[in-house]
């Protein structure tokens, strides 16, 4: 384990019976898709994983991923989660609710980006997660992370929270910001998504203390 952590990122969220944005569309043609057994062998490769195994295991608990393709090629992919999930860079499992879904793990082909297509891929998610009776889509980045911000933004997601995460050997502190625009309910959400067993609350500080 390392020593020390820090990580600072936004939480981003969408409500889509709010009604949905303006679907978002790329500037190539492609075609949307959930990922199928047809389809691992060619994700292995656009994640550079050695093996499929990694894909394999995370469907079998229930992970979803989406896929737009071009010419026959993936160009990007998204993973989503309803229930829990843990967030290495945040070192925390994320509790979500049962309505509730994550996108998280995402990637766009080089030779493809810039062409809007990660802004595609999250607004056919939303929808497709409306018509699945999602109430509340999660999504986040680190703040330096300017392209995933800009398809955040693009397919209609807002922001919730600012947070810094800070881990010194097995004391953390995670300390929030909400955002100007964010509404109270999203931010108590975002609070009780966040924050784990190990940690207590104080304003916007959490302290905890990891055990081993």
């Amino acid at each position: 384990m390392q020593q020390w952590v820090v990580e600072r990122g936004t939480l981003w969220a969408l409500e889509p019976h709010g009604g949905l944005p303006p679907l978002c569309s790329a500037r190539i043609e492609v075609e949307f898709m959930e990922l199928g057994v047809g389809e691992i062998d060619d994700l292995t490769v656009v994640m550079k994983l050695p093996s499929p195994e990694l894909i394999q295991q995370r469907l079998e608990r229930n992970r979803r991923c989406f896929l737009l393709r071009a010419d026959g090629r993936i160009v990007t992919y998204g993973w989503v989660t309803h229930g829990l999930e843990y967030v290495g860079e945040l070192e925390r499992t994320f509790q979500l609710g049962n309505d509730e879904a994550y996108i998280w793990d995402c990637g766009t082909i080089p030779a493809q980006r810039g062409q809007r297509c990660y802004s595609a891929l999250l607004s056919q998610i939303i929808y497709r997660l409306q018509g699945e009776g999602t109430s509340r889509i999660w999504i986040g980045a680190s703040r330096h992370n300017k392209p995933s911000i800009r398809g955040f933004a693009n397919s209609g997601f807002q922001p919730v929270i600012d947070l810094t995460y800070r881990r010194f050997y097995n004391l953390t502190v995670l300390r929030f910001r909400e955002a100007p625009t964010a509404v109270s309910h999203l931010v108590t959400a975002a609070y009780r998504i966040l924050l784990n067993d190990h940690e207590r609350c104080f304003g916007r500080l959490a302290l905890g203390y990891r055990r081993q």
